[in-house]
């Protein structure tokens, strides 16, 4: 970036005026990526496509340890498996240090920072809350404000903030922390009987030039209480009081620029005009402002996606089922289905629909849309929505990715390719994910694995063994490739064993593939042949403890 001051920053607003949206994805890759952290660069990218703007990507890989080049090629590779192309080479945190550290220095040199150590471990460079707060855009004053605290513990003032003692429910002390000087206006610091101990303004000059004074015996602070406030464009207005900060650390006592500095100073750089993130990030948010003040640029707008949570309400995470992109790309998941339930997981296009595809997500993308309450992730819904994709898809491929995992099976080795594709187009439209086509093999081998407790429930029902016993003459006669003509063999074994009609199909299902589920039986016994279908019946009798009257296959 250069040396990074004030007039490159300025500039800057000129540059976002004439460059539209800018929004990026600023990930710090681990090796896995959450679907809370993908979700946040859907979000993103429908807006910079709905905007007509540019995505970028940022990749912030100051994690030494554990932002590897494994991390960082699993990353791209989940956006690439995705379709979240970026509109510019990634920006990748490391690169930027020297210009975060140029940019410490400079809030150093204004004294809009200081440095302080802690516990022998060095310096670090701290960035103060600045006490003229009102001239950063969105400080409001709120007007006057009380606290009580506990005499037992002397309120402490010192350049790096207040240090006091609140009163708990049980009038115990509970020790808050030191906040920012700038959280106090107008100070007055008084004990029991009302005697005023202490005037900050009287003091200021000598505390922020090193002093720390030391106020035994006080019961109650008395200030004007400022906040800091922004508009979100998912959540409204947002405010938090001064008092409630403090100062934070921009460079660790190492010399490393921390994510604040780092996030903001990056921003400025590719000059970001929305962030769009998760909630979890509004704390930071409000320092964020105070920074980019400082460092004279004009922050961006703010929007921040609610989280994702599981039934229970909690935060969802891999305790609760799959939680990275990994998971539902290794189990079969298409890359269509799960951007459109993303999309929705938190937003709607204000209507019913909930299949959608990329075009007609990113012509009704819109942030007034996102909801503020958490997002419920619901995986019977995306397996559903899942299997609406896979029935849709071009046959030729669906063959092709259920083949490819039907390869890992202990009879992927050999798969009659012909038949395979007689079984993939029978079960395209019943097939949620790929790793369905595992449970395929009842078509390629000679004998299945039975559900014993289903093949006894169902075999051993009044007159279904005696029917299927039946069947088995009958099938002998029939074109196994007139799907008609073995309904009409099936129905007729029914009736004459004095069943219902319908009611020999699932035990039938159960004797030929070993499971209760699946195709149509008349289908499925047309893609199975003769040769299998007669050989399974009598077999499944057997297992069930029956004895086929007739036509052992």
């Amino acid at each position: 970036m250069g040396a990074f001051g004030f007039r490159r920053l300025h500039s800057n607003r000129e540059r976002k005026r004439l460059m539209g949206v800018r929004v990026r994805f600023a990930p710090s890759p681990t090796g896995h990526v959450h679907i809370g952290n993908i979700r946040a660069a859907l979000f993103n990218w429908l807006f910079a496509r709905h905007e007509g703007g540019q995505f970028l990507l940022r990749v912030e890989d100051t994690d030494r340890e554990r932002s590897t080049p494994e991390a960082i090629a699993t990353l791209l590779d989940v956006m690439q498996w995705l379709g979240l192309a970026y509109d510019e080479e990634p920006l990748f945190q490391t690169s930027q240090e020297p210009s975060h550290c140029r940019a410490a220095a400079r809030l150093l040199e204004e004294n809009r920072a200081y440095r302080s150590a802690k516990d022998g471990e060095g310096e670090a460079i701290v960035f103060r809350i600045p006490w003229e707060a009102e001239q950063v855009p969105g400080v409001e004053v709120c007007g006057s404000a009380e606290l009580a605290v506990h005499p037992d513990e002397p309120v402490e003032v010192r350049a790096e903030g207040l240090g006091y003692a609140g009163v708990s429910k049980k009038g115990k002390a509970v020790t808050g922390g030191v906040s920012c000087l700038a959280g106090f206006r107008d100070l007055e610091v008084s004990d029991g009987g009302g005697r005023c101990l202490l005037v900050l303004a009287d003091v200021l000059d000598r505390v922020f030039a090193g002093d720390s004074l030391r106020v035994p015996g006080a019961v109650c602070l008395r200030f004007t209480r400022r906040a800091i406030a922004f508009t979100d464009l998912v959540k409204g207005r947002l405010s938090k009081p001064l008092d409630s900060m403090r100062d934070f650390v921009i460079v660790r006592s190492d010399g490393h620029p921390v994510f604040h500095l780092g996030n903001v100073c990056d921003d400025v750089t590719q000059g970001i005009t929305h962030i769009i993130r998760g909630d979890d990030h509004v704390e930071n948010t409000y320092r964020h402002l105070f920074l980019f003040h400082a460092l004279g640029a004009e922050p961006p707008r703010y929007a921040h996606l609610p989280m994702i949570v599981n039934a229970a309400g909690k935060p969802y995470s891999k305790r609760d089922g799959d939680a990275f992109v990994g998971d539902f790309r290794d189990k079969g998941y298409l890359p269509e289905a799960l951007f459109n339930y993303l999309a929705l997981l938190g937003w709607n296009p204000g209507d019913a629909r909930e299949k959608m595809d990329r075009a007609e997500l990113v012509r009704a993308f819109a942030l007034d849309r996102v909801q503020q309450s958490p997002a419920r992730m619901d995986p019977r819904k995306l397996l559903n929505l899942n299997g609406q994709y896979m029935a849709e898809m071009d046959p030729g491929a669906f063959r092709a990715g259920a083949r490819a995992v039907a390869a890992s099976a202990p009879w992927g080795d050999r798969i009659d390719e012909a038949l395979f594709g007689r079984v993939a187009a029978l079960m395209q439209t019943r097939t949620k994910v790929y790793t369905d086509a595992l449970g395929w093999g009842y078509f390629f081998v000679d004998t299945p694995e039975y559900d014993p407790k289903a093949v006894r429930s169902l075999l051993c029902r009044t007159g279904v063994a005696g029917a299927l016993s039946a069947l088995l003459e009958s099938l002998c006669r029939v074109d196994f490739a007139d799907v008609g003509a073995l309904e009409q063999a099936v129905q007729a074994a029914a009736g004459a064993a004095g069943l219902e009609p319908g009611s020999l199909n699932q035990p039938l299902r159960a004797a030929v593939t070993g499971c209760t589920v699946g195709a149509g039986v008349f289908e499925t016994l047309a893609v199975l042949g003769r040769k299998r279908t007669l050989a399974r019946i009598p077999h499944a009798l057997r297992l069930a403890g029956l004895v086929p009257a007739t036509g052992e296959g």
